[in-house]
């Protein structure tokens, strides 16, 4: 088959379409024919070697495609042996695409548990681009951040899929939802996708400006941070509030007032990707809720893989980023 395979850890011009062995079917296994593959930051880490891949590897977490044994159109769930604890994942969870084969590919080999059908309505590119942010989205914000209709909700960037997700599935069931960028141009799509108004990151006090858009300016019932503005975060919540943070593109490391954030009354919670049953909630969410579908910034041939991750790390971009094959 043909792949996008990384032999060296780095930039982006490292990754290169080549001949790669095709994955052989076994027992509770299942090989996909991709028609779509989605991209995450998470891949980029991956190929700079953050997660430590075995080389020469094959990235990709998010895919959509066919079974080649029962011809039945699906997408993965990227998320490996979770395990029995809903609370967290256990020792040998994974995410598709760290250690093994993943969807830059014609090809790939996933659990059966990890197959879902396609959604009706979706394209293979918003079927692709739906199961890492999708499922990190509502864990984040439902089985994390108790997230309830009529309340308000903050998102710290507009841009990448899990924050044009988020707001999706926020303004879906009812919630108000705001968001931060570094553009006034995301700033203003993400109001045509329902966010009801946005700050610029930028700017100074800007976490005091976001709470003078929550209802009362009293602050925000849950912050969705996936960057790592913790402290600045903090400051835009209500008393009681919950900050639920799940990256660190941002800063990898946060200095917080320990004393203003327990008089604050405040949760602070860590999240990421989620289980089989968190995917099931999203799936009963888009079938009982109108919720818009994944939004697609570019799209990009197979064979343009590296150009697809300079495009994703410009920051430019407004949803996401997707591989098509024909």
């Amino acid at each position: 088959m043909q792949a996008v395979v990384l032999r060296t850890f780095g930039a982006a011009r490292n990754l290169r379409i080549e001949e790669y062995p095709n994955p052989r079917p076994e027992p509770g296994w299942a090989v996909v024919r991709l028609r779509a593959s989605a991209l995450n930051w998470h891949d980029v880490l991956v190929r700079q070697g953050v997660y430590r891949s075995p080389l020469p590897h094959v990235l990709g977490a998010d895919g959509a495609g066919t079974r080649t044994d029962t011809g039945e159109d699906v997408l993965i769930v990227p998320s490996l042996w979770w395990g029995d604890d809903e609370s967290a994942p256990g020792p040998d969870w994974q995410i598709l695409g760290d250690h093994r084969p993943g969807t830059y590919a014609e090809l790939v080999r996933v659990p059966t548990e990890c197959l879902v059908p396609r959604p009706a309505g979706l394209s293979w590119a918003e079927a692709a681009a739906l199961p890492l942010v999708g499922l990190t989205s509502y864990r984040a914000l439902f089985t994390r951040g108790r997230l309830r209709a009529g309340e308000s909700l903050l998102v710290v960037g507009a841009g990448g899929g899990v924050a044009t997700t988020a707001v999706a599935l926020a303004t879906g069931i009812g919630a108000r939802a705001v968001v931060t960028s570094s553009s006034a141009e995301k700033i203003e799509r993400a109001r045509d996708r329902g966010a009801a108004g946005g700050v610029l990151h930028t700017e100074t006090g800007w976490a005091e400006s976001a709470k003078r858009l929550s209802p009362g300016g009293r602050g925000f019932d849950l912050v969705l941070d996936p960057v790592g503005r913790w402290s600045e975060s903090l400051r835009a919540l209500r008393p009681g509030g919950r900050l639920v943070v799940l990256g660190a593109s941002h800063a990898e490391q946060a200095s917080l007032d320990v004393r203003s954030f327990y008089f604050g009354q405040f949760d602070l919670l860590g999240t990421t990707l989620g289980s089989l049953r968190d995917f099931g909630g999203l799936t009963s969410l888009l079938r009982s809720h109108r919720i818009a579908p994944p939004v697609i910034d570019a799209s990009f041939p197979l064979d343009r893989a590296a150009a697809a991750h300079e495009h994703l790390e410009s920051a430019r971009g407004f949803g996401k980023v997707v591989l098509t094959q024909d």
